[in-house]
């Protein structure tokens, strides 16, 4: 029987919806961030990206710390609480969710 592909948890949600976010909040088109990722060495194609966003392919470790890099911000910030409402609550902000940050 072939292996079954591992399902994107909640952490995987969030973390997904907190790059499309940082990444409009920055103004970067996919293509753009996917561009800025690949000159930090970390290869990375604008449908890779596309796909990570809509939680289609899984965002593996290597991919979120250089994604952050390229937002020039800390990975940790990707990984808001997952069971949090979408801007705030229990610990779940996220840098997009706040002004203060264009």
């Amino acid at each position: 029987m072939p292996p079954r592909p591992l399902a994107i948890g909640p952490a995987g949600h969030a973390a997904a919806h907190a790059i499309e976010r940082t990444r409009t909040a920055r103004g970067y088109s996919q293509r753009q961030l996917a561009a800025r990722v690949t000159a930090l060495g970390r290869p990375m194609t604008f449908t890779a990206l596309s796909r990570i966003e809509r939680t289609v392919r899984r965002c593996d470790i290597d991919d979120l710390v250089a994604i952050a890099a390229a937002l020039g911000i800390a990975p940790q910030t990707l990984l808001a609480d997952p069971l949090a409402p979408p801007g705030g609550g229990r610990g779940g902000r996220n840098i997009a969710d706040d002004p203060r940050f264009p």
